[in-house]
Parts: C-alpha cells; structure tokens; sequence
C-alpha cells in the first residue's frame, strides 16, 4: 500500500486517546499513549484499505482544504 494520504483525528480524554480517519467510514483505534494511538491508526488504515483493494472496492481520496481548531467560550 502507498501513495494514500488521508487526515487522521486525535482526541484526548481521562481514559486515553481516541483516533479515526474521517475518509474511511469505521476506521478507528485507541490507545493508551499518543504514540500508541499513533501506531495503531497507521496499522487500522493499512488494514482497511487492503481490504477495500482485496475486495476491488474504491480507496476514497480527498484533499485537505483546512485544518482549524475552534476554541469556544
């Protein structure tokens, strides 16, 4: 697998950190530490879209147009 880009999201709460991949519906892990959550969506994204190629499914891409963070308040 290669020549994919695809955004990824982490979140951070009490019980550790939460990622998904807005671009591939379903594709999320967990983890205790940054780094692990890391890895471990690296590893889910690879999993998903060799099974999107296996079962001659499309590989979704997108461009990224922004990346913002709202604070409110």
């Amino acid at each position: 697998m290669t020549g994919y880009r695809f955004a990824i999201v982490i979140e951070k709460d009490e019980d550790g950190y939460f990622a998904y991949c807005p671009e591939l519906q379903g594709c999320y892990t967990q983890g205790n530490t940054f780094e692990e959550v890391t890895s471990n969506i690296r590893d889910t994204i690879k999993l998903h879209v060799e099974d999107r190629l296996a079962n001659d499914e499309a590989v979704p891409v997108s461009e990224i147009v922004s990346l913002s963070r709202l604070l409110q308040g």
